[in-house]
């Protein structure tokens, strides 16, 4: 099993190196080979440095960032509920944060509210307490037809409520990168963001990945080695409403990523979550670097939405893993 994490950390890396490359060559307009040596050997200014350092760098590394996170938050869910379908967007937490960007444009006299990432925090806090309520009452987390129809309730009550607030405010065009996702809007603010995020979420799961290998043996078994299951949940459940909120606030509701790559990944390296869950921060990386340069590349200069590509493979595990669970 060692060989299988070392060679999908390496394939990962690869993949992760080529991505980069093309994310920073390709897009509306392709970028040679030599003026992107240049760009980072040379201090000219030029319309490709300036391309480079301003756009497409900060975008590629906020796509490798909600990606990572994203898969990670999905692996993590799905650990604490012992359930392969718990994934945030599928629960409604992402799009309880959604919901509250939305709400954002109608709270003008206080100007902490009307910023993206506070209100995001708070719709992901609110849908988060309200999906794991319902779900760590007995025999919730074994029903998975029953967390799913929670999740779905949750899901088109936040997006109704979303869709009620923008057409009010007239921002419908906008609504709807926020529920498809993408990268257009990405600065540096934004990966800075995605960064401070991000360690704190490696410090934790430094922290959680053995307590979590635990609590996948059962809650009683936990309580047995001196784990308590609850507090356990309660942690990843707060680690889980800031990396929702940094990445609907900056990239809108990306679906699906924290659902499949933790489950393709479990197939490969197994269920030791010391592992799985760098392996998911890395290959969800991947998945939305190479989901955005197809998003801006395909029909160029127009762009596709990033959801639009990470729903497209996620459906098909999601329905597979469903009908595998309540045969």
């Amino acid at each position: 099993m060692k060989r299988h994490i070392l060679l999908a950390t390496v394939v990962g890396m690869l993949l992760l190196l080529l991505g980069i490359f093309i994310s920073i060559q390709n897009g509306a307009k392709q970028i040679p080979l030599s003026d992107i040596i240049s760009v980072f050997f040379s201090s000219a200014d030029t319309l490709h440095s300036q391309l480079i350092l301003d756009v497409r760098l900060p975008r590629l590394l906020a796509s490798i960032l909600c990606g990572g996170l994203l898969a990670m938050s999905g692996a993590m869910t799905q650990g604490i509920l012992k359930n392969p379908v718990a994934e945030p967007s599928i629960l409604g937490i992402t799009q309880g944060a959604t919901m509250f960007v939305a709400l954002s444009s109608f709270l003008p006299a206080f100007p902490i509210l009307t910023s993206p990432f506070p209100m995001a925090i708070f719709g992901a806090a609110i849908s988060g307490l309200l999906i794991f309520s319902f779900s760590l009452k007995k025999g919730i987390r074994q029903d998975i037809s029953l967390l799913l129809l929670a999740g779905t309730a949750l899901s088109m009550l936040f997006l109704s409520l979303a869709s009620i607030f923008a057409l009010l405010q007239n921002r419908s065009q906008e609504l709807a990168f926020w529920i498809a996702g993408g990268f257009r809007n990405i600065s540096w603010f934004h990966v800075h963001g995605f960064i401070v995020i991000a360690i704190i979420a490696f410090l934790a799961i430094f922290f959680l990945a053995q307590k979590i290998n635990l609590l996948s043996l059962g809650d009683e078994a936990a309580i047995g080695l001196g784990i308590s299951p609850n507090k356990i949940r309660r942690y990843v459940l707060l680690l889980m409403i800031p990396i929702c909120a940094i990445c609907v606030a900056s990239a809108g509701n990306i679906a699906f990523v924290g659902l499949f790559i933790p489950h393709i990944l479990r197939k490969i390296i197994g269920n030791d979550y010391r592992s799985l869950l760098p392996l998911s921060f890395l290959y969800g990386g991947v998945l939305l670097l190479f989901a955005d340069v197809l998003a801006r590349t395909i029909s160029a200069p127009y762009e596709l939405p990033v959801g639009l590509f990470t729903a497209f493979l996620g459906i098909p595990v999601f329905l597979l893993q469903v009908r595998k669970e309540i045969q």
